[in-house]
């Protein structure tokens, strides 16, 4: 008895201190480049809708036994899935810390293209080039935005998550930031194990309750994933086919135009960007990131307004339209396909992540070099020592 008290105590303790530390970083980021996932997105939602009242974590899950078996859950999956001892503080934790949101834009971008990312998704590209082709003609997105979103989601399937899906969510589900979605996503992750698409002991995913090779929310699971390979079963966890035809099954879902590319770098001179502020309004959104970029304009606009493509040159005359996303050197101006990529993960930094990515996976141009770890200094072997004289 006095042992469980202490630990419900210490999990109490870390909760609230990770509410405290959580809203500095909001605070402290809040000007900053991106906010986080979209609603109804693989990932999870950015609104927030506090509670400061809320039952005990047992009390809450007795509450979601009840329902889920409502909602024709079987009595074994409650069961076993929801045999849950506590909340998880580090899930609260990182999800006040989301890389995403407390990076700026160049930061981001420069963690995510590395060169070691960019050479194995070539490898990647290579090895899969004939699903990937064939899933690239059925739903109209490029093999190398394919594997882009593979590579950063999952570290091309080799990082899926260690935590257990439903604990993760329930955890979510019972802080009162964002409790109606992840409950929706709890009982969707529960219906996934009644139907069978995978054994409760193998749902492990991210911090979010994220799953898979493709970094699913559960009701994008039920909604998006594909049986591409053609066993009877959606699996986003061990099969590339399934994890590549799901991820673009969702992108073609969320409004990707085949034939058309997301965007492009520009530059700005500090005069055209000064004319830009005071011109061109900005994009009202659900999101932080589509408030971030400015309104379509097509890009005869742009051209006027002093946007230029890298080296001065003048943009094209496609008649097309284009919103600017603006860091604080670089610039971009992205049209209704980078839309799509938001609703994959509605932050900036991502969707140019991914998109700059798949530029660099499906380019032939030569890598910079890995920057390997300058080698261990050896120490000097340690001097003997003279062995003592004897007397006499």
């Amino acid at each position: 008895m006095y042992t469980g008290n202490v630990r419900s105590l210490i999990t109490i303790v870390a909760l609230l201190t990770t509410t405290v530390v959580g809203s500095a970083f909001r605070r402290a980021y809040s000007g900053g480049f991106a906010e986080g996932p979209p609603n109804g997105g693989p990932h999870v939602q950015t609104s927030t809708s506090p509670d400061t009242t809320r039952p005990s974590f047992a009390e809450f899950l007795t509450d979601i036994r009840k329902e889920a078996l409502r909602k024709g859950i079987r009595q074994e999956i409650v069961d076993t899935a929801l045999a849950i001892d506590e909340p998880l503080p580090i899930v609260l934790e990182r999800d006040r810390a989301q890389a995403e949101t407390v990076l700026a834009l160049e930061t981001y971008l420069a963690r995510r293209l590395t060169t070691k990312r960019i050479r194995t998704g070539r490898e990647m590209l290579a090895r899969h080039s004939q699903v990937l082709d064939e899933v690239a003609a059925k739903y109209g997105v490029p093999a190398k935005i394919i594997v882009a979103i593979w590579g950063v989601e999952s570290e091309y399937g080799r990082l899926v998550g260690i935590r257990p899906t439903i604990t993760a969510l329930a955890t979510l589900a019972w802080d009162p930031r964002r409790s109606a979605f992840f409950r929706g996503e709890l009982f969707d992750a529960l219906d996934v194990l009644n139907r069978g698409d995978i054994e409760f002991a193998r749902m492990k995913g991210s911090w979010a309750g994220a799953m898979g090779q493709a970094q699913f929310m559960p009701s994008s699971y039920k909604k998006y994933a594909e049986d591409f390979d053609g066993d009877g079963r959606k699996d986003i966890w061990t099969s590339p086919p399934d994890v590549f035809a799901s991820i673009a099954n969702y992108l073609k879902g969320r409004g990707w135009h085949e034939e058309e590319t997301w965007g492009r770098e520009v530059t700005a001179s500090p005069e055209a960007a000064r004319r830009i502020a005071a011109e061109v309004g900005r994009r009202e959104g659900r999101c932080q990131a589509l408030r971030d970029m400015t309104v379509a304009r097509p890009l005869k606009d742009w051209q006027k307004l002093g946007v230029r493509l890298p080296g001065d040159k003048p943009l094209p005359k496609d008649d097309i339209d284009a919103s600017l996303v603006s860091g604080s050197t670089r610039r971009f101006l992205v049209y209704r396909n980078y839309d799509a990529l938001l609703e994959y993960n509605c932050a900036n930094a991502y969707a140019l992540g991914v998109a700059l990515l798949g530029e660099r996976i499906a380019s032939t141009a030569p890598l910079a070099a890995e920057k390997k770890p300058a080698p261990a200094r050896k120490k000097a072997p340690a001097r003997k020592k003279a062995a003592p004289r004897r007397r006499g």
